[in-house]
């Protein structure tokens, strides 16, 4: 069965940095979409950004755009998400997964912004 490991998450003040890490167990495909999502206090998850494993074409919700940066690793079977200028509302716990999300979730890595 496929698993995903996240890391990285940390608590982090306001205009601080973060890079988040996903390494599947699985061989992706070049056909295959990633992406992060987040899921807030109290909310639902939702999607954040994707990149096209095969040629690095990324997606990214209007509020993070130009602050996040996704990216992959193809030998590794990784995929990255370079956080900055980061806001109390960025707080959460932050999954990844294909585009759409068929993969089994891993368990997330939580990223606090507070000070």
């Amino acid at each position: 069965q496929v698993r995903i490991v996240e890391s990285g998450g940390a608590k982090v003040q306001p205009g601080g940095s973060l890079k988040l890490s996903c390494v599947v167990s699985a061989r992706l495909l070049s056909s295959v979409a990633m992406g992060w999502y987040r899921q807030g206090p109290g909310t639902q998850r939702d999607w954040v950004a994707t990149v096209n494993f095969g040629d690095g074409g990324t997606r990214y919700l209007n509020s993070v755009k130009g602050r996040f940066t996704i990216s992959r690793d193809v030998d590794a079977n990784a995929v990255y998400l370079q956080m900055n200028s980061l806001k109390p509302d960025d707080t959460g716990v932050y999954y990844c997964n294909g585009v759409p999300a068929v993969m089994p979730w891993g368990q997330g890595t939580r990223v606090t912004v507070s000070s």
